[in-house]
């Protein structure tokens, strides 16, 4: 056998391959000094949460929870129940990357109260998180835990109804099929096979009535229930909300379904800046079809619609669910003056949330509950008492920003590490790498480590040709 000696140029274009190798990563990542150090408060762990009542005890819905050293941080409080198991196949995604600068401003950075001089928190406010905010010029009234991460429940209809908005038109009739229903589960609306809807319609039994539904039928229209909450994730991560992970379409708990009341008023405000949303959660009564569609199942007039009679048979023997009248299920619209809308939740894992908005004297202020109580009184009774609160001072401790976070406020605490299974993941990491916030910590080290591989490549030709 004979052995052949490698020659020195291949010993050097062994070299200089492992460098290009070795300085890959290097190039693309740049110096450890690019990105921000994480504040001294994200390298120490956050006390465990207190232990509430077991799920099966009424007192678990009723405890307020201990929010000593900000324990909800990076992700929810841990679920009660096997909701957000993945399924066979699938993972559980890492949380979004933790803002290095808190968004909205530097007073919104903890998890106690933080308001203006002289205003006082309602005692009856029991949610672990909630937030006051001027739905027209975004400045930030009063907030409690304004960026803890906490489930929305169905207040992520919200962000479900404004892609709808952008995405189908509201005089569209779909007719439905029992395939559009399947999955269908919790909170419905009524909606059923054969009937026939417009969007707007749909979207009254989604915000109103809180149909889920009414929600996988729109997600499947507008391609499906994955392609539908990747839109979601993305709308959320431009509107500038980077804690907001929408895992189901209807506000069921899911893996990784999480929010914060600073991303929720984001996204309500974002919301009702479209019309059509502002009309409908601002309606308390409107006319639902029946199923199949046809005489006897039209929607009737709800200032004049007969109590509903159950199911009738047509004259060939078809039975028919007749329409009814949708009541909005927001009792602030009924009992706080100049209340204009908002949105209603509750899952077991996030307990009730809630947003509601109303105008006084040209004002229009909005609140968001999370993982609130209905002891000593119920979600809209505390958010009307914030309300109150609210118009009550001129002051402000922070601003809402919309948009994509980029600048000196764009680093992240740590970056989240893990599978990446759930849907929607990759249209937020798309979105956020559009946003510019990589680039801008990287990019002068991308141009210098990009240069070095054109030089390493070159001499590594250079040695081919002597070869």
């Amino acid at each position: 056998m004979t052995r052949t000696r490698r020659r020195p140029a291949h010993r050097a274009i062994g070299v200089v391959t492992a460098a290009l190798v070795g300085l890959a990563p290097l190039a693309l990542a740049g110096p450890a000094t690019a990105v921000e150090p994480a504040p001294e408060t994200a390298l120490t762990e956050p006390p465990p949460p207190a232990v509430l009542p077991s799920t099966t005890s009424p007192e678990y819905f009723d405890t307020p929870r201990d929010l000593t050293g900000c324990p909800y941080r990076t992700a929810p409080p841990a679920p009660v129940d096997e909701s957000e198991v993945p399924l066979p196949g699938q993972t559980s995604p890492a949380p979004p990357p933790v803002p290095g600068t808190p968004a909205g401003g530097d007073a919104l950075a903890g998890c106690d109260v933080v308001a203006p001089d002289g205003f006082e928190v309602p005692r009856d406010v029991t949610a672990s998180a909630w937030m006051i905010s001027d739905l027209d010029t975004g400045e930030v009234v009063a907030a409690r835990d304004p960026h803890g991460r906490y489930r929305p429940a169905s207040l992520i209809k919200t962000l479900l109804a404004t892609v709808v908005l952008d995405t189908l038109e509201a005089d569209r009739v779909i007719e439905v099929t029992d395939e559009d229903l399947r999955g269908a589960e919790g909170s419905l609306v009524g909606i059923g096979p054969g009937g026939e809807y417009t969007v707007d319609r749909l979207l009254r039994g989604l915000l109103m009535s809180s149909g889920n539904d009414a929600a996988v039928v729109l997600a499947r229209r507008m391609g499906g229930i994955e392609e539908t909450l990747e839109a979601m994730n993305a709308h959320a991560t431009g509107l500038g909300a980077l804690s907001t992970h929408a895992a189901t379409v209807n506000g069921l708990d899911g893996p990784g379904m999480m929010s914060s009341a600073y991303d929720m008023s984001l996204i309500f405000r974002d919301a009702m800046t479209r019309p059509e949303f502002a009309s409908i959660v601002g309606t308390e009564m409107s006319g639902f079809p029946g199923y199949p569609a046809g005489e006897g199942a039209d929607a009737p007039d709800p200032a004049s619609a007969p109590a509903h009679t159950g199911p009738t048979a047509r004259a060939d023997g078809t039975p028919v669910n007749p329409g009814f009248v949708l009541a909005n299920d927001n009792q602030l619209l009924y009992n706080y003056p100049g209340a204009i809308g908002g949105k209603t939740g509750f899952t077991d894992d996030a307990r009730h949330t809630f947003i509601g908005a109303a105008e006084r004297d040209g004002r229009r202020l909005a609140v968001v509950l999370l993982d609130g109580t209905r002891v000593p009184t119920s979600p809209w009774d505390q958010a009307g008492q914030l309300l109150d609160a609210g118009f009550d001072t001129d002051d402000s401790v922070g601003r809402l920003v919309t948009g994509p976070q980029t600048g000196p406020g764009a680093g992240t605490e740590h970056l989240a590490s893990g599978p990446l299974g759930a849907v929607g993941t990759a249209g937020q990491r798309e979105s956020s790498a559009a946003s510019g916030s990589v680039l801008v910590r990287h990019g002068p080290w991308l141009a210098v480590g990009a240069a070095g591989l054109v030089v390493l490549a070159g001499a590594v030709m250079a040695l081919r040709s002597r070869r």
